[in-house]
């Protein structure tokens, strides 16, 4: 009927996500102005103003800050600031953009106020109004022992509000450890095209939460509901922390390319974790480097075309085994932050030979006398042994099928190359591991 009577009625359907994740928002913008706020339940949210004066200004100014963000993040409020929160909640639903009242002066500023701005249970208002209370001065005035006769403390807690007195104390909210923005979907998505359109809305404003609170975020996670019941999870690490939309976009999408959900989506979350990011200098001597997010991205493109698991650097494992190593994942350096001056030492100019790792090792035809190498032949390298050092033998994971035991020997050939010979116990052979440079 509603839309009949007006065709360019938009009807929305209700979701007790979307109002969590509204709720969610305005406690991060709060947080951005304050470290201490009190969730209010759906709409309220109460900051502590104490301490803020040198960083923003009066409470006009304060409120303005708080009334901007609100605005920038598709959430317009309207401000009270007073002695308490049951004043301040009231001044707010005045309906000026910015409200203060005077430390002091709560009941005369709210007395002609009317009734409605308290929202009170539907049956205590009726009986208020039948008896003549029309503004929040007329119940402050009303006597507190027939108040308890009549509604008991229901109505002491409604002349508390009238009267702009605290009823409990100031609870400190704790924020979560991610932030989450949701989508119900009222038809199914089957491409990786519609599913962007309908993530990146939800990215903007999950950046433009944490970009509100100063923080960044680490890591995202993609939850989709599929139509045969299921769900589908992705959890993208990023390379460094970031609050900009365009990388954390391109990642998902180089994400999902990747590993593509199995069925239609018909629920979308996304959340981010946050972390503070403290800013750096940068090196005064050093090259400029490429922006973090970029190379963030990079890395993403590459995992897609080699596989995550052939992406990363080399680190060193608990082993003496030759060549024990595994591939982590590459992490950029954080600028560091420190106040006092660093001195640079250069080490002193050594001389060394380099040896070259031959990978694979190179098979070799070795002649031996006493079981000393006295003559190479492997590929190119080939030559009578001048001199030699060695062996220095190594074995280890003998109780596993992985057991290794071999000799290395630097050996000195007739053509003055230098080179390591390895004898492998297991395999029986012989092999070039390496050329000294």
């Amino acid at each position: 009927e509603a839309v009949a009577r007006c065709p360019a009625l938009i009807v929305r359907a209700a979701s007790e996500e979307r109002d969590h994740a509204a709720q969610e928002t305005l406690l991060a913008v709060a947080l951005g102005t304050s470290p201490r706020i009190e969730d209010g339940g759906p709409g309220s949210v109460y900051v502590d103003l104490d301490g803020l004066g040198a960083l923003y200004g009066d409470e006009s100014a304060i409120g303005e800050r708080l009334a901007h963000h609100t605005l920038r993040i598709s959430l317009p409020a309207r401000v009270g600031i007073a002695g308490s929160r049951a004043a301040a909640l009231s001044a707010a639903r005045l309906g000026r953009r910015v409200s203060v009242i005077p430390i002091g002066e709560e009941g005369a500023a709210l007395a002609a106020a009317p009734l409605s701005l308290l929202e009170l249970a539907p049956e205590l208002s009726q009986v208020l109004t039948r008896w003549g209370v029309r503004t929040l001065g007329d119940l402050a005035d009303l006597p507190r022992a027939g108040l308890v006769a009549r509604f008991g403390s229901a109505g002491l807690a409604a002349q508390d509000l009238a009267r702009g007195v605290d009823s409990s104390p100031f609870r400190p909210y704790t924020p979560p450890p991610f932030y989450q923005e949701v989508q119900g979907l009222e038809w199914e998505i089957v491409s990786l095209e519609s599913l962007a359109s309908v993530v990146e809305p939800l990215l903007e404003r999950l950046t433009a939460r944490l970009d509100v609170a100063h923080l960044a975020t680490d890591q995202l996670t993609l939850a989709l509901g599929l139509t045969d019941g299921g769900r589908h999870e992705r959890v993208v690490d990023l390379a460094y922390p970031m609050s900009e939309a365009p990388p954390m976009r391109a990642l998902l999408r180089l994400d999902l390319e990747a590993h593509p959900p199995r069925a239609a989506i018909v629920h979308v979350a996304l959340a981010a974790r946050p972390v503070r990011v403290r800013a750096g200098q940068g090196g005064f001597w050093h090259p400029r480097t490429p922006a973090a997010r970029e190379l963030a991205v990079v890395l993403a493109r590459l995992a897609a075309l080699v596989g995550s698991a052939n992406l990363g650097s080399p680190a060193s494992v608990d082993s003496h085994r030759p060549d024990a190593v595994v591939i982590e994942p590459f992490a950029l350096a954080q600028p560091e932050s420190g106040g006092g001056k660093q001195t640079q030492q250069e080490d002193p100019v050594r001389t060394s030979l380099a040896l070259r790792r031959i990978r694979p090792p190179c098979p070799a035809e070795v002649d031996t006398c006493a079981e000393r190498p006295v003559a190479v032949s492997a590929g190119s390298v080939a030559g009578r042994v001048i001199a030699c050092a060695g062996p220095w033998r190594t074995s280890g994971e003998w109780w596993r099928e992985e057991a290794w035991a071999r000799d290395e020997w630097d050996v000195a050939l007739s053509d003055r190359t230098l080179c390591r010979l390895v004898r492998d116990h297991i395999a029986r052979r012989w092999f070039l591991d390496g050329l000294y440079d």
